[in-house]
């Protein structure tokens, strides 16, 4: 099941890249159709360097920074989302315990 999933995600990570690949490509073909720079059209992904040697990624003409990231991490935590993948695990799993716990007292009280 692990080797399954892990080859399901190594297969939609190549796709995304190849997608990534081939928007590149159409934006270079554009510009070379164009014969000029036309600052309008942005790249798919671009890497620059940036202030104080660090580099600056862009996806999609929308500049990534490890503080946007920090930010976006930050107001995740902040706003408590409804997971109903996580309250159904939390409710299966205090349903297990409970039933657990009341086998076990009650085989506890058959033997004594």
């Amino acid at each position: 099941m692990i080797a399954y999933f892990g080859k399901c995600l190594l297969i939609v990570t190549i796709m995304f890249f190849g997608v990534l690949l081939g928007m590149q490509q159409a934006n270079n073909g554009m510009l070379s159709m164009k014969g000029y720079h036309d600052p309008s059209l942005k790249g798919a992904f671009t890497l620059t360097d940036g202030k104080n040697n660090e580099k600056e990624a862009s996806i999609l003409g929308e500049t990534v920074t490890a503080k946007n990231v920090e930010e976006k991490q930050k107001e995740l935590e902040q706003v408590e989302t409804f997971n109903v993948f996580s309250k159904a695990g939390k409710a299966l799993s205090d349903s297990v315990t409970s039933t657990a716990q009341s086998m076990y007292e009650w085989i506890r009280d058959l033997n004594q």
